[in-house]
């Protein structure tokens, strides 16, 4: 009991395009790339405002029975993931930093599919991958947990938010899903408190995760199964990582 009362916790990442950017580009991912407010899912207008391909999206909800009840079910019949290696179709990090999530969500987003490309090269956040990848679950936890780089922007990032930051050991309601498509063109939900990855379709070459297919199988059919399931709206915010705009 006396270890689970020292687990690390971090200050609660806002969801702010303009933070999530900046930090990612201190990690060392390009500056060709940056994360987009997703005003809408639904309005065309609002959706052709947004510069293409949607690389990933950050999904932001409050963590409520429904969400629980499904994520335990789901997980119940699932083996924890012990992937590692260059391998693996998609690079998957177990969240063990409390109010983490976003961070997580982050980096589930900027290391995997055509997001990995555009990683500089000799940054932190590339050191960070290249140790990362022939690592089990569990060690990559234990990298993430220990790296003071990491503590460190993300501390920075945290200072910079619109609101004023709650403190790090805040009961915290909200939670980062992150939803990637990898270079073979499969849908990923991501998220480092389920068991492992989560494979939810296949997206063709015309399809990006923001398209109609991109999103019926991932953001849409999540909130779907939430606003079913909770009898009503769902409060809830998506950041697109995509091209930067000119």
């Amino acid at each position: 009991m006396a270890e689970a009362a020292q687990k690390k916790m971090f200050v609660p990442l806002e969801n702010n395009p303009e933070v999530m950017t900046n930090l990612v580009h201190e990690l060392g991912l390009s500056q060709s790339l940056q994360f987009h407010d997703v005003y809408s899912l639904t309005e065309p207008s609002l959706l052709d405002f947004l510069p293409r391909p949607a690389i990933a999206l950050l999904l932001v909800f409050p963590v409520t029975s429904t969400y629980e009840k499904f994520r335990s079910e789901e997980d119940s019949s699932r083996e924890d993931y012990t992937g590692s290696g260059d391998q693996e179709p998609v690079v998957w990090f177990k969240q063990t930093i409390g109010n983490a999530c976003g961070l997580i969500g982050l980096l589930h987003a900027i290391t995997n599919g055509e997001a990995r490309s555009n990683i500089v090269e000799g940054s932190d956040l590339e050191k960070l991958l290249k140790e990362a990848i022939p690592l089990k679950p569990a060690a990559r936890a234990d990298l993430l947990y220990n790296s003071p780089t990491l503590e460190a922007a993300h501390a920075t990032a945290a200072a910079k938010g619109d609101t004023e930051a709650p403190e790090a050991e805040a009961n915290v309601d909200l939670h980062f899903v992150a939803f990637i498509k990898d270079k073979d063109g499969y849908l990923w939900e991501m998220d480092g408190s389920r068991k492992g990855p989560l494979k939810r379709g296949f997206l063709g070459p015309e399809d990006d995760v923001l398209s109609e297919k991109g999103q019926e199988l991932g953001v849409r059919a999540f909130l779907k199964r939430e606003e079913q399931a909770g009898g009503g709206e769902l409060r809830f915010s998506v950041l697109m990582l995509g091209p930067s705009f000119e």
